[in-house]
C-alpha cells in the first residue's frame, strides 16, 4: 500500500490557484498594479496555470484511486 501524494498536492495547488485567479480578476482595473508586468495581468494568468494543474492532479489521484478500487 503506498501513499498517493497527487490528491493533496492537487487540492493546494486547485486552492491556490483559485484565490490567485480571483485576485487576478478582481485588480484587473488597476493598471498601474500591472505597470512592472508589461501591462500582463500576471495573477490571472499564473493562477489559471496553477488552477489547470491542481484540476491535473486531481483528476489523476480520482482515476488512480477508481483503477484501484475495481482490481
Amino acid at each position: 500500500m503506498g501513499v498517493d501524494i497527487r490528491f493533496p498536492i492537487g487540492l493546494m495547488f486547485t486552492i491556490f490557484g483559485l484565490v490567485l485567479t480571483i485576485l487576478g480578476l478582481v485588480t484587473n482595473s488597476n493598471a498601474e498594479m500591472y505597470k512592472r508586468s508589461l501591462d500582463i495581468n500576471i495573477n490571472l494568468w499564473s493562477g489559471l496555470v496553477i488552477l489547470v494543474f491542481g484540476i491535473l492532479m486531481l483528476f489523476f489521484a480520482l482515476r488512480a484511486r477508481k483503477t484501484r478500487k475495481s482490481n
